[in-house]
C-alpha cells in the first residue's frame, strides 16, 4: 500500500503523523511525506504595502532583493530539515518513508503527486476553520476531497466542539 501524507508544518502536523505512524505499521505501507512550500514564494505576494515574507513584514518600499532570496533560500532549508526530521522518525519506526519537498500550488501538486506515485490513499489534516477563513483563504483539505481520484483520510487536528442541543436538530 501507498500513502501519501501531506503536511504543513503547523501545529496539527504531528497528530497527521501520529496517525500515519499507526497506519504504516498496521498495513506496511510505503509512506510518502508531502510538504508544498509556496510557489515562488515572496516575489508574486508582493503588492506594496506590509506582507509577511514568513519571517516578519516588510515596509512599504519592500525588501531588498538579495535579502528577499536569502530569506526564501533559508525558509526552504527550515521546511526540507523539518521534513527530513519528520521522515527520519517514521523510517526508525520500521516505515518505508521518501520526503518530499516541492513548490507550487497546495492541492494541485497533493493531487498530481498522488497520480504520479500511484498512491491508495492521501492523508491530510483538517484545521477545523470556520466558514469565512475557508471561503478567504481556501482549504487544501477540502479541495483535495473533492479533486481526488483515490480516498482521502482527513484527520481532525483541532479540538472539538462541545456538542449542543441545536447541534442535534
Amino acid at each position: 500500500m501507498n500513502i501519501l501524507v501531506a503536511l504543513d508544518f503547523s501545529e496539527a502536523s504531528q497528530k497527521i503523523v501520529h496517525e500515519t505512524k499507526k497506519l504504516g505499521l498496521a498495513l506496511s505501507a510505503k509512506v510518502w511525506l508531502l510538504h508544498v512550500s509556496a510557489p515562488k514564494p515572496g516575489f508574486e505576494a508582493y503588492t506594496g504595502g506590509f506582507v509577511d515574507y514568513g519571517a516578519g513584514f516588510v515596509d512599504y518600499y519592500g525588501p531588498d532583493p538579495k535579502t528577499l532570496r536569502k530569506q526564501i533560500a533559508q525558509n526552504i532549508h527550515k521546511e526540507h530539515k523539518g521534513l527530513q526530521k519528520e521522515a527520519d522518525q517514521l523510517r526508525g519506526d520500521g516505515i518505508n518513508t521518501t520526503a518530499l519537498l516541492i513548490q507550487g500550488e497546495a492541492v494541485e501538486v497533493i493531487l498530481r503527486e498522488a497520480d504520479k506515485l500511484a498512491v491508495d490513499i492521501i492523508i491530510v489534516g483538517s484545521h477545523g476553520y470556520g466558514a469565512v477563513y475557508t471561503l478567504l483563504a481556501g482549504s487544501v483539505s477540502k479541495g483535495v476531497l473533492k479533486n481526488a481520484s483515490c480516498p482521502v483520510l482527513v484527520i481532525p487536528t483541532h479540538e472539538p466542539k462541545a456538542a449542543t442541543l441545536s447541534d442535534q436538530k
